[in-house]
């Protein structure tokens, strides 16, 4: 019998069914169960009743009335806890049939959303992007999951240009309703429904077009091979505070970028290996204080500017990089404490251009640097601290310019740098306690040209160099 009870509990009766024993066994069980606890309890009871009784003077016979009305009390007392036990249980597996219910409710939206996303019809495929971003609002257990689709569907290969194969019609406004989706969920960070906390990955995705104004991006941000081909696709005022933010190898070929008065908290930023090579991107306005990395990149003909931005305590990587076309615009931007590499740098034809720049406490560093065409220009810029160094570079044809520039405390040091061509000039600048040294540096042809300060030439050699001494602004009392 017991074998026979245990195979009928054991037996499957559903997936979410529990395993219960027969209605008759578990009665035989609760009445037994009952009838020796009112036992325990109604000896005790009478034990109690009968020492009380003992320590009267005189003494006197134990009621049995009272000894059967604390029993049935102490029984009613456990029977309605336990009744209240039952009730919890029961609505425990109620609410749990109410989620399970749901869940299955969820998945098949999903799997619907999901088919719509697939269909040869752009209007079919709308209907699934927003179906998928209620869906995402409805369901945080797998919000994430319904982002990796969206995002996904991004990656997904695209032709922009109707008139070439692979073209799909409608398709362009499908993407670029997810990308509006993705913004409208990343405006407010304490929404129940904001995206902001998640992860987006764009790796490889097209876009010729779409805005990300003013989005909020606290989770990990990929953009590795992405390419912004044409349109106009705009960050401005974005927030980027996650760990980390991705544009390596990205490929900024035609169109507009815009990263205007977008703010970079994160620790981590990298467009490692992206390639600048039409179009135009802008940082204007933009704040750095953390790590941003330019590694190996290629400016072949893009305009990129940072004019107003603000670079406060972080760091910024152009090492290795390739000038060779284009211009990358620093104007009136703001060094406060950072450090700006472009170590190993190449300028072959681009203008790189500080003009107005301050910088306060930072060091730009063009350390083993190759300029062999094209320019970079610091008029105008101030620097009440900190140090310029072209350490080691060589200067085969470049110009290099620091006209009207302001040095109040800082140094310019072209210490074992090579100077074969090109000119280096400091026409009208004013040093104030400033140095500018050519130690150890080969100045072997081309021009230096310097406005006063402080220079040092220890251990400089110079054959075939003109130095031109311009007008000198000199502070009262120097």
């Amino acid at each position: 019998m017991a074998v026979s009870l245990r195979r009928k509990r054991e037996a499957p009766r559903g997936r979410y069914t529990p395993n219960l024993w027969p209605v008759w066994f578990v009665a035989l069980v609760a009445l037994i169960a009952a009838g020796a606890l009112g036992w325990v309890i109604y000896h005790y009871a009478y034990d109690h009743f009968a020492q009380a009784a003992a320590d009267q003077k005189p003494p006197k016979p134990v009621n049995i009335n009272d000894v059967l009305k604390a029993t049935v009390t102490a029984l009613t007392l456990i029977g309605a806890v336990l009744a209240g036990l039952y009730a919890y249980r029961k609505q425990l597996l109620a609410e749990g049939d109410a989620h399970r219910a749901d869940a299955s409710q969820l998945a098949d939206r999903y799997t619907t959303a999901a088919e719509q996303l697939g269909h040869d019809q752009a209007a079919v495929r709308l209907a699934g992007v927003y179906a998928l971003a209620r869906l995402a609002d409805d369901w945080a257990e797998q919000r994430q999951v319904c982002i990796d689709v969206l995002c996904a569907y991004l990656r997904m290969p695209y032709e922009p240009d109707p008139s070439l194969p692979g073209h799909k019609e409608g398709e362009r406004e499908v993407r670029h309703t997810i990308i509006q989706v993705i913004r409208d969920h990343l405006q407010e960070p304490d929404a129940a429904t904001a995206w902001c906390l998640h992860d987006f990955n764009f790796t490889g995705a097209v876009f010729d077009g779409g805005t990300f104004d003013a989005s909020h991006f606290r989770g990990k941000i990929t953009f590795f091979d992405a390419k912004f081909s044409s349109g106009t696709v705009s960050f401005s005022g974005a927030e980027f505070s996650g760990p980390t933010v991705y544009f390596v190898g990205a490929e900024f070929s035609g169109g507009t970028v815009y990263f205007a008065s977008a703010e970079f908290s994160s620790p981590n930023v990298y467009f490692d290996d992206a390639t600048f090579s039409s179009g135009d991107v802008y940082f204007d306005d933009a704040t750095f204080s953390g790590f941003v990395s330019f590694i190996d990149a290629t400016f072949s003909g893009s305009a990129v500017s940072f004019t107003g931005a603000t670079f406060s305590a972080g760091t910024v990587y152009f090492g290795d990089a390739t000038f060779s076309a284009g211009t990358v615009h620093f104007g009136v931007a703001t060094f406060s404490g950072s450090t700006v590499h472009f170590v190993d740098s190449t300028f072959s034809g681009s203008l790189v251009n500080f003009s107005g720049a301050t910088f306060s406490g930072s060091l730009v560093n063009f350390g083993d640097a190759e300029f062999s065409a094209g320019t970079v220009h610091f008029g105008d810029a101030t620097f009440s601290a900190g140090t310029v160094s072209f350490g080691d570079a060589t200067f085969s044809g470049s110009t290099v310019s620091f006209t009207s520039t302001t040095f109040s405390g800082s140094t310019v040091s072209f210490g074992d740098a090579t100077l074969s061509a090109g000119t280096v000039s400091f026409g009208d600048a004013t040093f104030s306690a400033g140095t500018v040294s050519f130690g150890g540096a080969t100045l072997s042809a081309g021009t230096v040209s310097f406005g006063g300060g402080t220079t040092g030439f220890a251990a400089a050699r110079f054959s075939g160099t003109t130095f031109e001494w311009g007008p000198l602004a000199v502070p009262a009392g120097a």
